[in-house]
């Protein structure tokens, strides 16, 4: 059985998409002709340019309309592999930490590398959250240490190792020249064994998986701290005492998680946040 699809515009399977981009050609007629063509190699045709601007003297942006020519099958694409691990509500998560470690569990996290962008990490560890979710500062059984932006692979990796970590998380959107790819791998490096659990995210790591990195876990968009605190309880092979609650569901972005072991070490002046909720 078959189900040939198209995306729809106007009417279902007229094939129109709107696409922009810019390329590195002066404005004018012969830039959108050019845009026109890089549209058809595309598979989008007839295409037509609908907006264009000047980005500099060299640069010209573009919006264009057109048809897709290519169909796929709809009934070939598989389900894409769903959590492993169950969703947990705040209050199992906590008694899980107490009842496993016997301590807090102790989380640090940042974006590193020149990247600034720290709404990632903050909707993870903040106690504002995400999404409706409270961060993992509100967890009572852990403690959060948010180093923020621009941080140094090695100086996370000396923070993390002073502040006994049993998780590191780090948060990357910028992607220039796979920035976030570099990064995650040169943190995995920086630790070695024994190590804490490294878990990445950010909103473009949706083609590699976790094994790719070196790391235990990969999040992609849309992730919400309780997704990371319940993968947290998983990988770390702590006990859940009750059912998961039903109902819940989240993303599940690529990669596999396995337990790290924290490493042991003097708690060091920063600033770090410590949740004090249940």
């Amino acid at each position: 059985m078959t189900r040939l699809i198209r995306p729809y515009g106007d009417t279902t399977g007229d094939g129109m998409v709107q696409l922009s981009f810019t390329l590195p050609v002066p404005y004018g007629a012969r830039a959108s002709a050019a845009a026109v063509r890089l549209a058809g190699e595309m598979g989008l045709e007839p295409a037509s340019v609908v907006h264009s601007r000047a980005m500099g003297p060299d640069f010209t942006f573009f919006i264009l309309y057109g048809k897709a020519r290519h169909l796929i099958d709809f009934d070939a694409i598989e389900e894409p592999a769903g959590r492993e691990y169950p969703a947990l509500s705040v209050k199992q998560v906590n008694l899980a930490i107490r009842g496993g470690l016997g301590r807090r569990l102790v989380v640090v996290g940042a974006c590193v590398g020149t990247d600034a962008h720290t709404v990632g990490i903050d909707a993870i560890l903040n106690v504002k959250g995400f999404a409706g979710e409270k961060g993992l500062e509100h967890y009572r059984e852990m403690r959060v240490v948010n180093l923020g932006a621009q941080v140094p692979v090695e100086e996370l990796a000396a923070r993390a190792r002073a502040e006994g970590a049993d998780a590191v998380l780090v948060s990357q959107v910028v992607t220039q020249r796979d920035a976030h790819l570099r990064n995650a791998r040169e943190l995995a490096a920086a630790f070695g064994e024994p190590r804490p659990l490294l878990v990445v995210g950010g909103p473009r790591f949706d083609t590699v998986t976790a094994a790719d990195l070196g790391v235990d876990r990969v999040f992609g968009r849309g992730t919400t701290p309780g997704e990371v605190a319940s993968y947290l309880v998983h990988a770390l092979g702590l006990p859940v005492p009750g059912e998961s609650p039903e109902g819940e569901t989240g993303a599940a972005p690529a990669g596999s998680g396995t337990a790290g072991s924290g490493t042991a070490g003097p708690v060091t002046a920063g600033s770090g946040t410590e949740g004090a909720h249940e």
